[in-house]
């Protein structure tokens, strides 16, 4: 990963997005010698959401299944066509 510093970012601004654009590496900003963040292109930000999403919808199923809220095949049918309604 490249890593630049913010007064880099400042002072290139255009060029670092246009190689965040092209490469599509993160690069890491930092200030006084210490990790401040990170630029990433939208493509790979959106992406990387998505993957969020899905890993937290995992995660609260095995806090579910964890709890014994589960329901049936037949029970989850039944609930599901009264919610299409």
């Amino acid at each position: 990963m490249r890593t630049e510093l913010v007064t880099t970012l400042k002072r290139q601004a255009t060029e670092l997005l246009a190689e965040l654009e092209r490469d599509k590496e993160p690069i890491l900003i930092t200030q006084h010698g210490l990790p401040s963040a990170y630029l990433i292109d939208v493509e790979s930000y959106n992406r990387q959401q998505e993957r969020m999403a899905i890993l937290e919808g995992i995660a609260r199923g095995e806090m579910a299944v964890a709890d014994d809220r589960v329901m049936s095949h037949d029970e989850a049918k039944v609930r599901l066509a009264r919610w299409l309604r």
